[in-house]
């Protein structure tokens, strides 16, 4: 199959003259993961989605890229060891997007005393994570004083703090990493990608294999013809299933995930932080993200709609509670800038009850008689061992033998550079020469493009209103959100402001104000006329203002935010 482009018309196109070996449902993480791992090994490929790449959980993690210290304190020592393991197979693959990142775990006195056990506790947990995996990072974890741990995070309280621990993990924006490992699947193996199509029907034949799923997008059906569907749909797997079998038992059991954004200067971390929740047997991470902190995530069961979980007023008072209670200065609903919600697709376990918490992180496979592979559970970090399970699936109890004789039996992706990763390095070490707009804007870009990053800074060298920031006071360029219409399949204000950059989640309200400016932007790369442009940006401050109002937070203006 020769290389193909990451153009939509193209796509809807192809979709409707190819015969593939295998459909992909689902644009997540896991979807794109699967798309590009069996394009990889020569099948006949496509993914569908049916709103925006990462627009579901894959968009609203926590952003870390770790093998998870708590799955440690249940036991699931294999999780965290595959987990650490894939951790170094992104660091390596994708160096432009996960980068290294130190957390803290301050440790708290009581009346000036610490438990002996509490601290053997730690001391034992942080060997157990280096000896699973984390020593691949390159550094073991180590103690550190007082001091020391004040000098990373300055607002924690003087009086209780104790020597703590410093370990390492890594960090990734995941709507880009999503993006990019769709691009590398079309743009390197030909796979047909395409968003904005939704799944509404499955043909089987007289055995009883599926043979076509039905698409709709842009108001019209497309017939799909493939010997194989790939279910990887996060928490929407049960409804996809249902097309194939109905009648089924629910599978997925929805935990849901907040987070929420505060000024950088209100806590003054530069590294992560590991911080308990106050009352709670949980805790909460708190990361740097320039000018901004974010802290989160909950885990509550969830029984509300899938398609927009928010954040609500009792989510805001845990999380701040959590860090109010870990730091000297105190923050406000009034600080906060961006709020995000996600939903784990955790897998059901009919004999567990109580908390998500305490459910497994594993994923599963599942192969119907018709030939539909579900892939559920499993977090981001094991994204790429996850679409290698399920495409084995796919080879080992749905495709024919014809098929087997041309693709490749085993999955590619462990050693595959994702697009932007080769050339990364020479933008980054001719950034003091390489543009114009500065060192910091090279090194910005080339965190978010890898060697894409050249074509960015083309664009807004080319036309000096392409240089201006997209979002006062936030480090994208008005270039970047022409990139993501031309290069990504941006389709919405929305799909550029969430997440071809997360305008969105760093300033709800500033990015709402210029929501009119970025679709008279975009718009005539759409093919929007003035009207279409007003309906866009309406459109997404509606998404903004129900965001604002779930918790009840006040609009917060960022050269506020930020000026203090």
């Amino acid at each position: 199959m020769m290389p193909g482009a990451f153009d939509r018309a193209d796509a809807l196109r192809r979709l409707g003259d190819t015969r593939f070996d295998v459909v992909v449902v689902g644009g997540g993480i896991t979807g794109v993961g699967c798309a590009l791992d069996a394009a990889s090994r020569g099948l006949r490929t496509a993914l569908v989605e049916r709103d925006d790449f990462a627009s579901g959980t894959s968009s609203k993690s926590s952003k870390l890229v770790h093998g998870g210290l708590r799955y440690l304190q249940q036991g699931d020592v294999r999780l965290v060891y595959e987990a650490l393991a894939e951790r170094q197979v992104l660091r390596r693959n994708a160096p432009h997007l996960v980068k290294v990142l130190p957390f803290l775990i301050p440790v708290f006195s009581k009346d000036g005393v610490v438990s002996r056990k509490l601290a053997r506790a730690m001391g034992s947990a942080m060997w157990m994570y280096d000896l699973t995996g984390g020593l691949r990072i390159g550094k073991l974890h180590k103690r550190v004083s007082a001091r020391e741990a004040l000098d990373h995070f300055p607002t924690l309280p003087a009086d209780r703090l104790m020597p703590s621990y410093l370990y390492y993990d890594a960090r990734a924006d995941d709507a880009r990493l999503c993006v990019t490992v769709a691009r590398t699947a079309a743009l390197r193996f030909g796979a047909v990608v395409v968003n904005g199509a939704e799944v509404t029907g499955l043909t089987k034949d007289d055995a009883g294999r599926v043979r076509s799923l039905t698409v709709r997008a842009d108001g019209h059906d497309v017939e799909v013809a493939t010997d194989a569907v790939a279910n990887a749909t996060g928490v929407w797997a049960d409804q996809v299933r249902a097309l194939d079998e109905p009648g089924r038992p629910h599978t997925i059991r929805p935990a849901k995930g907040v987070h929420i954004t505060v000024p950088w200067h209100k806590v003054r971390n530069d590294i992560a932080a590991v911080i308990p929740v106050p009352g709670d047997k949980r805790s909460v991470f708190v990361v740097p993200w320039g000018d901004f902190s974010f802290v989160g995530t909950t885990d509550t069961d969830y029984d509300g709609p899938l398609d927009d979980p928010q954040c609500t007023a009792d989510d805001v008072a845990y999380l701040l509670r959590a860090l109010n209670g870990s730091i000297t200065t105190e923050v406000t609903e009034a600080d906060i800038v961006g709020t995000w919600a996600g939903l784990r697709p955790l897998v059901a376990d009919p004999e567990a009850s109580g908390r998500t918490a305490d459910l497994s992180r594993r994923h599963h496979v599942h192969c119907s008689p018709s030939g539909v592979v579900t892939i559920t559970g499993g977090k981001l970090t094991t994204y790429r061992e996850m679409a290698a399970d399920t495409v084995d699936a796919v080879l080992d109890e749905v495709l024919d033998a014809g098929v087997l004789e041309r693709a490749r039996r085993h999955s590619r992706t462990r050693r595959l550079r994702l697009h932007g990763a080769d050339g990364y390095d020479e933008v980054v070490a001719e950034a003091d020469r390489l543009s114009p707009l500065g060192a910091d804007v090279v090194r910005h870009l080339a965190d978010r493009y890898g060697a894409d990053a050249r074509t960015v800074l083309a664009m807004a060298e080319a036309d000096p209103a392409l240089a201006e920031p997209l979002v006062p006071g936030l480090p994208y360029l008005r270039a970047e959100a022409l990139f993501g219409v031309r290069y990504e399949m941006a389709r919405s204000v929305d799909d550029v402001l969430s997440r071809r950059t997360r305008s969105r989640l760093l300033a709800r309200d500033d990015s709402a104000r210029a929501a009119d400016a970025v679709a008279a932007l975009i718009g005539p790369a759409l093919g929007w006329d003035s009207a279409e442009q007003r309906r866009q940006a309406e459109a997404y401050r509606a998404l903004v203002t129900e965001e604002r109002e779930a918790p009840h937070l006040p609009e917060v203006a960022l050269d506020a935010a930020l000026g203090a």
